[in-house]
């Protein structure tokens, strides 16, 4: 496990936050869901009843809701996704000379945050694309939006599931901690609803699609009149296999279905919930006390945003009785789960109201197991 207590005068800047137009609420992801269900297990009822397949069981809004805290869910398309014959999104392929979906994404919410931090292409130095899956293997997304913006300087990819985005902005403050760029974009288009296997039920309501942006830079180069100086950044891995996909090049060459069973999104969502919440919360506990500040005194918590009873039993540990949506905010109801974007859509959207000297935490955790953290200050430029 990483903890370094950083020089000062590193700042996060500005962010961005693209929202895809389109959104799926609970309901109609379940009438979809619902109608393939019943079809496929008409068409599969002699197996059912002799118990060589199991039955696709049903689902409502209500259990969506009360497993997850999510109601909706935004999308880069809905066709094919609410089609029961079809059961994912409809993407159509791009030329090599269009610019990808994923980095059309990201380039998106980079703008946002260029705009924020008040900076232009040519005072960036360094591209960073953090997700948790990525459209492709090369060329990198982050090369393909450097270009795009005609950043001068380099970019890289980068993937450590739902960890993507604080890991990233680690690296980004490492970078500038070295003296290797003057200011960093960090980016994080989380292209997540091909992934999903909408035909199971235990899963396909999860995930949404979305695009964040952040600017690191130096303090002393900060054209705003406030940012978030990072204090210290913490970054931590433990090997699990109960969150996991395994969609990868190598099936062709083991005569598999590259989309079969098993190569999409899963996950033992139990021994997740039970593993996940006390190491997530050891692992705040330890970094926030490190810097000379008690969990209960932090004025919010920006937490990965995957299910709300992670995040409550979580806020709670933190915070005691003091725990609230206020200094915890939530998205996932609107968001669902965007992956490696979540903890950075709620600080986006929920720390434009507090005032210099105010402390955050910007913390998620995933795969891996991965979590990473940042410990930021509010400071007036």
């Amino acid at each position: 496990m990483t903890d370094f207590k950083l020089p000062r005068g590193i700042v996060i800047s500005g962010t961005g936050l693209w929202t895809p137009p389109e959104a799926i609420s609970n309901e109609e992801l379940v009438e979809a869901y619902n109608t393939f269900a019943e079809r496929y297990n008409e068409r599969h009822a002699a197996e059912i009843e002799a118990g060589t397949m199991a039955a696709k069981p049903l689902s409502s809004a209500d259990f969506i809701e009360k497993a997850s805290g999510i109601k909706n869910r935004y999308v880069i398309s809905r066709e094919g996704i609410l089609d029961p014959g079809r059961m994912r999104p409809y993407l159509p392929e791009r030329p090599d000379d269009e610019i990808s979906l994923q980095a059309e994404m990201g380039l998106k919410a980079a703008k946002l945050a260029l705009e924020k931090a008040g900076k232009k292409p040519e005072d960036i130095d360094a591209v960073i694309v953090g997700a948790s899956y990525m459209q492709r293997a090369y060329p990198a997304i982050a090369i393909e939006i450097q270009g795009a913006l005609g950043i001068e300087g380099f970019a890289f990819d980068m993937e450590v599931a739902c960890s993507s985005a604080t890991f990233s902005l680690q690296r980004a403050v490492d970078a500038l901690a070295a003296g290797s760029a003057r200011a960093v974009l960090v980016i994080n288009p989380e292209l997540a609803s091909p992934q999903i296997d909408f035909t199971d039920r235990d899963s396909h309501f999860i995930f949404g699609d979305v695009a964040v942006a952040s600017v690191v830079e130096r303090r002393e180069n900060c054209g705003v009149d406030t940012a978030w100086e990072v204090l210290s950044t913490r970054a931590q891995t433990v090997f699990s296999n109960n969150i996991r996909s395994n969609f990868g090049y190598t099936a062709r060459a083991a005569d598999v279905d590259p989309f079969g069973a098993g190569k999409l999104f899963r996950q033992n969502g139990r021994k997740v919930f039970k593993e996940v919440c006390p190491m997530a919360a050891a692992h705040i506990e330890e970094h926030v006390r490190a810097v000379g500040t008690e969990p209960a005194e932090v004025n919010r918590y920006w937490l990965h945003q995957a299910n709300i009873n992670m995040n409550n039993l979580i806020a709670k540990k933190l915070m005691g009785d003091d725990a609230s949506s206020e200094r915890a905010p939530i998205v996932l109801d609107r968001y669902a789960n965007t992956g490696c974007a979540g903890s950075v859509i709620a600080f986006n959207l929920y720390s434009d109201d507090l005032a210099a000297g105010d402390r955050g935490v910007i913390c998620s955790f995933g795969a891996g197991y991965s979590i990473g953290s940042l410990v930021v200050e509010k400071v007036a430029i």
